[in-house]
C-alpha cells in the first residue's frame, strides 16, 4: 500500500473514533485475562476489557501452561470478537517475547543472544530470526519484543546475557540482521521487531538493574545510540521500547530528547513505541517524577510512548481524565493512534484470516530447526585456552564428567526462554513454584558426550555441587569418579533466571564475577588429582577467570547454548567442529578490573598496584585447532579526502593441518584527534573458512562515515590526520598494521553507510 493511501485510510478511521476508542488503541490486555477458569475464551471478560477495542494482546502462547494449539484457538476467538463485536472492528496486534527463540512451549530455543554474537555471523542470525518469524506467525503473533541492543559496560549486570556484547559496531551488525530476519520482506508475513531498551541501559550505576546511567551526550550518541540508529535507518525496525532507567535525571520513559528529538526528528522513525512493562507507572512510584498515574500518562505520551504494556493502567481512565481536564490535547492522542493503526494496516490485520490450530506443529522445532540450533550453538562456542589437550579422541578410554551444569538441560537456556522465564515469573509474581521441565527437548552436556564417544569409552559422572551450594560429601563423590578417569570435563558456570532466581539474567546482578566459591572449591580439589581438566563454562556474562586460566588445561565458553547445547559442546570437544567463536565481550582476570571493554580511551589503561588494566581474554579472542597466517597488507589510497572510501586488502592462509574458520577483524585508531578517542575501534569483520594450505584475499572497503565522531561542538566530523589500520585475530592479537591519511576536516551531514563492505577472493 502506498504511503499516501495508507495515511488516508488511517485518518478516515480516526475521524470515526470516540476518545475512548482512540485511547483503547494505546492499551494492551494480557491474553490470560480473557479466559475463564477452564482456560476458555470468556465473552464476558472480553466485554469488560475489549469493549472499545484494544491496541495489543500481551503474551498469547508465552504464558504458564499454554499449549500452542490452544493459543491459536484463543487468538482466533479474540480477533473474531474484536472484528465482529466492537463498533469499529479493529483487530489487535499480538506481541510475544522472542530473544533466543519464540518464548512458547515447543518452539525452538537457540543460543542466548550473547552466544549468537559470538558467532560473528550476522547472516546466520538472520536465518535464526527467519525461523522465529515462521513459528510466531503460525500462532498468529505480529510483534516480537526483541532484539536487545544494550551495550553492557559492566557485566556484573544480570541482563548482559541478553545483549550482543560490548562493541557498538558488532551490536549494530547483529541488530540489523536480527531485525531483517524477523520482519521479513513483507510485514503481512513478518513479525515487527522491537529494538530495546532505549537507551544506555547497560551502563547502570554499580551494574544494578534500573540504576542511573551517568553518561555524556557524545558517548551516548557514538556508542549507545549507534546500534539503534542502524536498526532504524538501515533495517527499518518497526517498533522500539524504552528503557527503565534514567539518564542525567530524566527517565527514559519520559524523555522527549530520546523519544521525539532523536528518534522521530533526527532519525525519521515511522514505527510505534511501546513501554517496557509497567515503565509508565514507574514514573510515579519509582522515579518520582509524576504525582499520580494521570501525570505519568501525560509525561510518557508527550515524550513519545504510543502503547502502554503489558496491561491497562496509566493509559486507562487516568489518561481519559487527563484529556478531559485539558492536561493533554487530543491531537497528541491522535498522533499515537495514527502510528498504531498504520502498523495494523501494514500487518494486514483487517484481512487476516483465522489460523488452523493443528498446523502450528508444522512449524515448531522441525528437524532442520534443531540442526540450525546446533550449528549456531557450536559456532558460538569460544575456545579460550588450550594447551594441546583438545580435541579429545572419541575412543578415549575413560572420562569423568563433573559439575552442576553437566547433566542439567534446564541450565542450557537463557532468561527469556520459555523453560527459564515462565517458572521465574510465576514464582516472582504469583508466589508459587511450578515444576521445571524443559519446554523443548534439550540435550545436556553429559548426554552430548555420551552421544559422541565410542562404545568402549567409560563415562563417570558426578554432580559435585550445585551452582552456589554443596557439601563435602558431594565433592568426595565427584573425586571418586574423577580418579577412575583419564581426563576430567568440568562443566561449571551460572544458572539463568529472573529476579533472584538463578545468578544470571534480569534482576540477577552480581557484585563479583568469579565462579561461585563452591564451584572453585570443587575445581581445586579436582586439580589435586593431577589429571588433565577441560573446563566447560555454561553462563551468561564474562567471568573473572585468573585462577582458572592458570590451572585448567583447556577452557571453553558455551554461554547458554540452547536445546542442542550438549551436542554442540561435544562436537567441539571431540573435533567434529573446529571452534570458530570469538568473544563479543572482554573477560576480566578479577572483578575489580571492571570495566575492561577493549575500546576505552588511552587514559583508561593505567594499571592497578595488584592487577593489570587489560582484560584476561579480550574482545574478539577465540582459539582454533588450526593456525592462520596473515600477510600482504595494502591500503589504497594512502592519502584521501574526507569523502573517499579506503580499500584495505590482505591475505590469510590456513597453515595448520585442519580445516577451520577465522574471524578476521578490522580495527581503526585516529592517532591525533581534537578529542581523546578510543585506542581502537572495530570497523569490520568477516568469518572465513579455509582448508589446510588454502589462502584467500580479503578486502575491506572503509567509508568516511565510519571514521567520524562528534567534536567539541557536537558536529559529526571526519577530521584530517593519520589513521592507524590494524588487522587482527582479536582486539589484542593484531597481525598487520598500516596507515592512511585524510587531507581535510569535513562535517558529515548524512550517514549513508553504517558498515564496511567485505570482498573475499
Amino acid at each position: 500500500m502506498e504511503e499516501k493511501e495508507l495515511s488516508k485510510k488511517v485518518k478516515e478511521l480516526i475521524k470515526k473514533m470516540t476518545l475512548e476508542e482512540k485511547i483503547a488503541q494505546l492499551q494492551a490486555v494480557f491474553a490470560k485475562n480473557l479466559v475463564d477458569d477452564n482456560g476458555e475464551f470468556s465473552e464476558e471478560k472480553a466485554q469488560k476489557y475489549l469493549k472499545y477495542g484494544i491496541g495489543q494482546i500481551t503474551r498469547l502462547a508465552g504464558d504458564k501452561g499454554v499449549e500452542p494449539e490452544k493459543a491459536v484457538i484463543l487468538r482466533n476467538k479474540i480477533q473474531k470478537f474484536l472484528k465482529e463485536k466492537t463498533r469499529l472492528g479493529i483487530p489487535a496486534i499480538i506481541h510475544e517475547e522472542c530473544l533466543s527463540g519464540y518464548l512458547a512451549k515447543g518452539a525452538t530455543t537457540f543460543p542466548q543472544a550473547i552466544g549468537m554474537a559470538s558467532t560473528f555471523e550476522p547472516d546466520l542470525i538472520q536465518k535464526v530470526t527467519d525461523v522465529i518469524r515462521q513459528q510466531m506467525r503460525a500462532v498468529g503473533v505480529h510483534q516480537g519484543l526483541a532484539p536487545v541492543l544494550d551495550i553492557p559496560r559492566d557485566p556484573r549486570w544480570g541482563r548482559t546475557e541478553e545483549t550482543f556484547g560490548e562493541d557498538p559496531y558488532l551490536v549494530s551488525r547483529m541488530a540489523s540482521a536480527y531485525v531483517k530476519g524477523l520482519q521479513g520482506e513483507d510485514w503481512k508475513e513478518g513479525i515487527v521487531a522491537t529494538i530495546k531498551h532505549f537507551t544506555a541501559y547497560g551502563i547502570s550505576e554499580g551494574a544494578r538493574n534500573l540504576g542511573p546511567a551517568k553518561i555524556g551526550e557524545r558517548e551516548l550518541r557514538e556508542v549507545f545510540l549507534f546500534p539503534f540508529e542502524v536498526a532504524v535507518k538501515e533495517a527499518q525496525a518497526g517498533s522500539l521500547m524504552n528503557a527503565y532507567h534514567e539518564i542525567d535525571g530524566v527517565p527514559c520513559a519520559s524523555s522527549k530528547f530520546l523519544l521525539t528529538k532523536i528518534l522521530r526528528w533526527e532519525w525519521g522513525f515511522k514505527g510505534f513505541v511501546v513501554s517496557d512493562y509497567v515503565a509508565i507507572r514507574m514514573l510515579e512510584n519509582f522515579h518520582r517524577v509524576a504525582k499520580d498515574a494521570k501525570e505519568a500518562a501525560v509525561l510518557a505520551l508527550e515524550a513519545g510512548i504510543d502503547i502502554e504494556l503489558p496491561e491497562i493502567d496509566c493509559y486507562g481512565e487516568p489518561l481519559i481524565q487527563a484529556v478531559k481536564e485539558g492536561l493533554i490535547s487530543e491531537e497528541v492522542i491522535d498522533t499515537s493512534v495514527e502510528r498504531v493503526l498504520r502498523a495494523k494496516f501494514l500487518l494486514g490485520l483487517f484481512e487476516e484470516e483465522e489460523k488452523e490450530p493443528k498446523k502450528v506443529y508444522e512449524t515448531f522445532d522441525l528437524p532442520e530447526h534443531r540442526e540450525l540450533a546446533r550449528d549456531v550453538a557450536r559456532r558460538s562456542i569460544v575456545l579460550l585456552k588450550n594447551n594441546g589437550i583438545l580435541p579429545l579422541p572419541k575412543d578415549i578410554k575413560s572420562i569423568a564428567v563433573i559439575g552442576p551444569n553437566a547433566d542439567n538441560p534446564r541450565n542450557l537456556h537463557g532468561d527469556y526462554s520459555y523453560t527459564v522465564h515462565i517458572p521465574s515469573v510465576s514464582e516472582t509474581l504469583e508466589g508459587q513454584k511450578i515444576e521445571e521441565v524443559c519446554a523443548v527437548p534439550t540435550v545436556s552436556i553429559l548426554e552430548g558426550i555420551r552421544n559422541k564417544v565410542s562404545k568402549n569409552t567409560d563415562i563417570h559422572y558426578a554432580k559435585g555441587c550445585d551452582i552456589v551450594d554443596g557439601s563435602d560429601e558431594d565433592i568426595r563423590n565427584a573425586l571418586e569418579e574423577a580418579k577412575k578417569s583419564e581426563v576430567i570435563i568440568a562443566v561449571m558456570g551460572e544458572e539463568s533466571g529472573l529476579f533472584h532466581r538463578g545468578i544470571s539474567g534480569e534482576g540477577n546482578d552480581r557484585s563479583e564475577l568469579e565462579l561461585p566459591e563452591i564451584q572453585r572449591k570443587l575445581l581445586k580439589e579436582l586439580k589435586k588429582l593431577g589429571k588433565p581438566i577441560i573446563l566447560v563454562l555454561i553462563h551468561g556474562r564474562p567471568l573473572a577467570l585468573k585462577w582458572e586460566d592458570e590451572n585448567m588445561d583447556a577452557i571453553l565458553t558455551a554461554w547458554y547454548p540452547g536445546e542442542e547445547g550438549g551436542n554442540a559442546v561435544a562436537d567441539v570437544i571431540f573435533g567434529d567442529y573446529n571452534p570458530s567463536g570469538k568473544l563479543p565481550i572482554s573477560f576480566p582476570a578479577v572483578t575489580g578490573q571492571i570495566p575492561v571493554y577493549y575500546n576505552r580511551k588511552p587514559s583508561a589503561f593505567t594499571d592497578y598496584v595488584d592487577a593489570k588494566a587489560k582484560a584476561l581474554y579480550p574482545f574478539g579472542h577465540g582459539l582454533s585447532y588450526t593456525n592462520f597466517e596473515y600477510s600482504n597488507l595494502e591500503i589504497k589510497p594512502q592519502i584521501v579526502n574526507s569523502l573517499e572510501s579506503v580499500e584495505i586488502t590482505f591475505k590469510i592462509k590456513n597453515v595448520g593441518k585442519l580445516a577451520g574458520e577465522e574471524v578476521v577483524q578490522l580495527y581503526i585508531h585516529d592517532e591525533i584527534a581534537s578529542l581523546e578517542r578510543p585506542v581502537k575501534e572495530l570497523k569490520g569483520f568477516k568469518k572465513i573458512y579455509l582448508n589446510p594450505g588454502e589462502e584467500k584475499t580479503i578486502k575491506f572497503i572503509l567509508y568516511p562515515e565510519q571514521l567520524a565522531f562528534y567534536d567539541e561542538f557536537m558536529r559529526f566530523v571526519v577530521e584530517r590526520g593519520n589513521f592507524e589500520v590494524m588487522i587482527g585475530s582479536s582486539s589484542e592479537d593484531i597481525k598487520l598494521k598500516g596507515n592512511f591519511q585524510i587531507k581535510e576536516t569535513k562535517v558529515i551531514t548524512e550517514k549513508r553507510k553504517f558498515s564496511s563492505d567485505v570482498i573475499v577472493k
